[in-house]
């Protein structure tokens, strides 16, 4: 029980790290450890998942909050709530059709869902606005229609969504990268309640009560290593750290698409 206990607070810290030099909260790479070093199902390691998410995301926001001030994220509020017009109606619907596939295609949506959010990060990493893409109600759509697939992934991942969720506020919105880190964190939050309201509907929902202890540790070595990696951040060249994050990514997926 130590060693597990101990595991999962490594295990934690070293996938929040990695989120931190890259400004998310790791869940991308905690979900492929969930899987495969702790053996747990495809439904479970994402509701785990989520799980400590809402933690990192929870303490994240006002950790921020020195930087990028509250009253700074509440002048957007049109932005926070054009996304989450969508992503709550997509987090309720991926959180739903998670719990009605089989084991085998559910291995696979996630493996398939890694290897885009790793093109995503070398792709969208870096963006530089130059201003709003859109406006009027073309800008409102899109940012709907943005929102409902964030929260589909977001849902089905059991992560927060910041890395699709950045790179629209910077490129759709014309929020500049500090600003859409603390915006993306907003919108994330009752992003991942609505999902995780719609899992505790399903029996596999067990698996938190079952595993308090692990979520507890787990998540506060994500926290801890989330801190560690923003301060690593500039040691490591860019130029190395995302396409070595984006390979860890393709092979966790590989491994999940074993499971299948």
């Amino acid at each position: 029980m130590e060693q597990s206990k101990s595991a999962a607070l490594g295990g934690g810290a070293l996938i929040g790290a990695l989120g931190g030099l890259i400004g998310l909260g790791g869940a991308e790479f905690r979900l492929p450890l969930l899987i495969g070093m702790f053996r747990f199902g495809a439904l479970e390691a994402v509701i785990l998942n989520k799980a400590m998410s809402l933690v990192v995301v929870a303490t994240a926001l006002p950790f921020r909050a020195t930087s990028v001030p509250i009253t700074d994220v509440a002048a957007q509020w049109s932005i926070v709530f054009n996304l989450l017009a969508g992503s709550l109606l997509g987090a309720w619907f991926g959180a739903g059709w998670a719990t009605k596939l089989k084991s085998a295609i559910l291995y696979r949506v996630i493996a398939l869902m890694l290897v885009a959010i790793a093109v995503v990060l070398v792709l969208s990493h870096g963006a530089v606005s130059d201003g709003p893409a859109l406006t009027g109600m073309y800008l409102l759509v899109a940012g709907m229609t943005a929102g409902f697939i964030i929260g589909i992934v977001a849902a089905l991942l059991g992560v927060a969504g910041g890395e699709l969720l950045i790179p629209t506020l910077i490129l759709l919105f014309g929020a500049d990268i500090k600003l859409a880190g603390s915006l993306s964190l907003a919108v994330s939050l009752p992003t991942m309640l609505v999902g995780f309201t719609r899992y505790s509907r399903d029996k596999s929902f067990t698996v938190l009560g079952k595993n308090k202890t692990f979520v507890l540790i787990m998540a506060a070595g994500s926290i801890v290593g989330t801190f560690i990696g923003g301060q690593l951040l500039g040691v490591v060249p860019e130029a190395l750290l995302l396409p070595a994050l984006a390979v860890i990514l393709v092979i966790s997926a590989y491994k999940v698409w074993q499971h299948a």
